[in-house]
């Protein structure tokens, strides 16, 4: 069969040259040999430019563009050439090919090939094999050709289409054909449903222009449900993962308060060293504000920022996720395997979040990559070499987990090498106005406001507030005060503030700043047990004893209230 195709390339009197996705020849025909002089041997093998040196070959496997009906001076001819890409069914460029003649002693001929019958015996090898769905009209917008994959995706034949009209596959929508035609201008991502089935697609077209003439269209067509499918699948991963660069450095910690300032300078420190870094606090405290910060701050960086959210994943998915697997490792596994979470962010810094909502099972696991800096695989048994930095975070009271055996004591004491304290909203106070003002900045932005200000008296209305849910919830109350606000207005006052419990207490109105001296993290913790435990019994009285609802107002997961319910012995 290679002979037969050698024969029959050899035998055309159009000249053709193709190259692979590297830009190395590896067609080089007899024509293509008369044409351009150069000897058959000396071409293949070798990179297009070094060989024909004004080739354009190389700008077509860059871009995967058309170029029709082109004249290019080879020293004493003139010839006349299309070059086109080459894709595999992935819709990637694979290579280019380009097809030439001599029009040189062809007297009357145009600057371009006006017979698009021509065309299509010139780009038939192409079109037909390519995986995307394409559908030719003339410049009366009657259909001339369809390949394979046009018919596989609407369903619609030859003898349905060719000869007719280009609404012909229109199930619903205008056709991109008659609209180039009519603009002489490329129409894309246009959506319509084409066939019997009414098949949704994207389609995207092109007009076919010689001599300054408009001598018909191309249009190609994707299929949205593969396009959704994978959309679908990309959101999934989002929702289970989030791999991205740390974003946020320590300029970005908004605040002044002497525990805030403690944990910020903690966290410089711990940044200069590979230790393991456990964050505690509250939900909404900025844990994970925390972790992008050390990140950025280290030698790692330029290498990967991996966040997991712990207590979002089954137990089987979240291993799977981490450690990834081989093949055959459990029903619906990739024949290839799957690298984990820890392999690819090897070089850099994995942030578990809520890690202590992990199970036993992996609990165990985790404690073999912090002392043997290795995993393994589900479904195997060699271990892998990782180099990765570790940076937990909960708002767990371990401690009482490890007493009550919900969590390993030997990880615990792996984790907690460099704990790091996130002090809640309610004693870092004097911190509002300026965690106010960074918020009224992010969301001006958001809602095209110019808010630039708060009001004593409003300002004086936060700082009674607890804060339950910490920054997180300023965020929230001040965004509905600017919801609230009129557009000339810049100066958040009492009145646009939302409801928020305005109770004063008078053990959350003390100076930190002055007490921080006096007490001993024993006593503020001491604080914080008797403040939650107040606040979690309030919450569960107005909810009637209901537990997941509950956990939902105070943002946490149904499993830590629990934990925290037992805790103060309520």
């Amino acid at each position: 069969m290679r002979k037969e195709l050698e024969v029959i390339l050899n035998s055309t009197h159009d000249a053709m040259i193709a190259i692979n996705k590297y830009g190395v020849i590896t067609l080089f025909n007899k024509a293509a040999e008369y044409l351009t002089g150069i000897n058959k041997d000396y071409a293949l093998n070798r990179e297009v430019e070094k060989v024909i040196l004004n080739t354009r070959l190389n700008y077509i496997l860059e871009t995967g563009d058309f170029e029709l009906n082109r004249e290019q001076d080879l020293g004493n001819i003139k010839i006349i050439t299309n070059r086109m890409p080459v894709k595999n069914e992935k819709n990637e460029v694979i290579g280019a090919v380009a097809v030439f003649r001599d029009i040189t002693e062809i007297q009357g001929l145009s600057n371009q090939v006006n017979n698009l019958k021509e065309m299509q015996s010139m780009l038939e090898g192409i079109f037909y094999a390519t995986q995307d769905a394409i559908s030719v009209v003339d410049k009366n917008g009657i259909n001339l050709m369809i390949n394979p994959a046009y018919t596989r995706l609407t369903g619609l034949s030859e003898k349905d289409i060719i000869g007719k009209i280009a609404t012909a596959d229109i199930a619903e929508g205008e056709s991109i054909h008659l609209k180039v035609l009519e603009t002489k201008s490329r129409v894309k991502n246009t959506k319509i449903k084409v066939g019997p089935n009414r098949k949704e697609v994207i389609a995207n077209a092109a007009p076919i222009i010689v001599d300054d003439e408009l001598k018909g269209s191309v249009g190609v067509l994707h299929d949205v449900s593969d396009i959704m499918k994978a959309t679908d699948e990309l959101n999934l991963a989002k929702k289970i993962i989030r791999s991205l660069e740390a974003k946020y450095t320590f300029e970005d910690i908004v605040g002044n308060n002497i525990l805030l300032k403690e944990a910020i300078e903690k966290a410089k420190k711990a940044a200069d060293v590979p230790a393991t870094v456990l964050l505690r606090g509250e939900s909404g405290t900025g844990k994970e504000l925390f972790a992008h910060a050390i990140h950025n701050a280290s030698d790692r960086k330029f290498n990967q920022f991996v966040k997991v959210n712990c207590a979002a994943l089954s137990e089987s998915l979240l291993e799977s996720e981490l450690f990834g697997y081989v093949e055959g490792a459990f029903t619906g596994a990739k024949k290839s395997g799957k690298k984990g979470l820890f392999e690819q962010a090897s070089g850099g810094t994995i942030f578990l979040d809520e890690i202590g909502e992990v199970s036993s099972n992996i609990q165990v696991k985790l404690l073999r990559v912090l002392q043997e800096k290795e995993i393994i695989r589900v479904g195997d048994t060699e271990s892998i070499d990782i180099d990765i930095r570790i940076i937990g975070a909960t708002n767990m009271d371990l401690e009482k987990a490890v007493e009550e055996g919900n969590f390993r004591e030997d990880l615990y004491y792996r984790l907690n090498v460099l704990p790091i304290i996130i002090p809640a909203l309610r004693y870092r106070k004097d911190d509002l106005g300026d965690l106010v003002y960074n918020s009224t900045r992010k969301l001006n932005q958001e809602y095209g406001r110019a808010v630039n200000d708060i009001s004593d008296e409003a300002l004086e209305i936060l700082k009674k507030h607890d804060w339950p849910g910490n920054v997180r919830e300023l965020e929230n109350i001040v965004g509905r005060a600017i919801i609230n606000m009129r557009l000339n207005e810049n100066k958040i006052e009492k009145s646009h503030l939302p409801k928020i419990t305005e109770k004063y207490k008078e053990n959350m109105n003390m100076n930190i700043e002055t007490r921080k001296h006096e007490q001993s993290f024993e006593e503020l913790n001491e604080i914080l047990d008797s403040t939650e435990k107040e606040y979690i019994t309030k919450v569960l009285d107005e909810n009637k004893g209901n537990k997941t609802l509950t956990a939902k107002i105070l943002g946490i997961s149904i499993r830590s209230l629990y934990y925290k319910l037992e805790r103060h012995g309520i």
